[in-house]
């Protein structure tokens, strides 16, 4: 994200500043124009008031942190949490009640550029400030603003579920080794097929289930693979308590 931010973003930002204890991107050997590393609040420039503070740390850690935010920098910046399952009530708790809060789900995806990001906020939060998060949102990927009570399912769907979709490849491609194909011949079949599809379903206009079927011919393979996957709703339930296993936990981080 930092990296997309510096990319696309920098002439609309005039600073951006790091805090984390580690470095796993390397930037404090290669900080360059416009970044600077921190190890800690406690070691910014008094003179440092942001206008905008995200978060992207462990939701478990969030309660022990933001007190210190909220010493330092107060009521004044916007704040932009990437945690699942912690609310908008969870941040002004320990913020304060004015504090300006955003709350964004996106996804690992955002390493090339394809994120899609689900976005809500706190009533405070003004329209100009939405166009800031957008703007940091779509400069990594696809953005939508959703009310904060479908957050968890949001999390589960797209947050979760790239890897969902890593999963199926990795077990397509292994379903290809085990009827003889070359394992690199098998990844690449399992990739190609999967990026194609997800091509045509955008383009198309037809809705997932016809795209299904145009696919399906009477007797043929298709059929016979799919009343497998299809069989007692197999795939749909297994999906749906994976589904709902993610939501309730992201309910249990709050």
């Amino acid at each position: 994200m930092l990296a997309r931010w510096r990319e696309k973003l920098s002439d609309s930002i005039s600073d951006f500043l790091v805090i984390s204890p580690s470095n796993p991107a390397g930037y404090k050997e290669n900080i360059g124009t416009k970044l600077c590393w921190y190890d800690n609040v406690e070691g910014l420039p008094a003179s440092v008031s942001p206008d905008i503070i995200l978060f992207a740390v462990k939701p478990q850690s969030l309660a022990e942190i933001l007190p210190i935010y909220k010493n330092h920098f107060g009521e004044k910046p916007l704040y932009i949490s990437i945690a699942a399952g912690k609310t908008i009530a969870f941040f002004a708790e320990h913020l304060g009640a004015e504090a300006k809060i955003i709350r964004a789900m996106p996804n690992t995806p955002a390493l090339v550029g394809k994120a899609m990001t689900a976005l809500c906020a706190s009533a405070n939060v003004t329209s100009a400030e939405r166009e800031i998060a957008t703007k940091l949102m779509e400069a990594i990927g696809s953005a939508i603003w959703i009310e904060e009570k479908y957050m968890d399912g949001v999390t589960a769907i797209s947050g979760s579920g790239p890897a969902y979709v890593f999963l199926f490849l990795e077990t397509l491609a292994n379903a290809g080794i085990s009827v003889g194909l070359d394992a690199e011949v098998a990844k690449k079949l399992a990739l190609a097929t999967l990026h194609g599809s997800v091509h045509l379903a955008e383009k198309s206009g037809e809705t997932f289930e016809k795209l299904r079927q145009n696919v399906t011919s009477k007797g043929g393979t298709t059929e016979a693979a799919l009343n497998v996957l299809m069989h007692e709703n197999a795939l749909k339930n297994l999906l749906q308590e994976a589904v709902q296993a993610a939501v309730k936990r992201a309910g249990e981080l709050v």
